[in-house]
């Protein structure tokens, strides 16, 4: 199962495979969601290299929700 999946549930045991293969996916966020699905036990499977550009990366888009401004419209509705 994938993290984005697993988001909202948590499991007794998580197993995280973290490899360079898709390196452009390996974020702090992402990394810690997957650990944080573990109930008791979680084990990182992988590269040095790829968990510590994960720890390490702090690459959080920018996203453009427009959320304060739907806010502000629903309250003065």
């Amino acid at each position: 199962m994938t993290i984005h999946k697993s988001q909202g549930s948590e499991y007794p045991v998580v197993i995280l495979p973290i490899y360079m293969q898709h390196y452009m996916m390996l974020t702090r966020n992402l990394f810690y969601t997957g650990l944080t699905r573990a109930k008791k036990l979680a084990i990182v499977v992988g590269a040095k290299k790829a968990i510590s550009l994960a720890v390490r990366s702090n690459d959080d888009q920018k996203r453009y929700t427009r959320l304060q401004q739907r806010l502000l419209h629903a309250v003065q509705h």
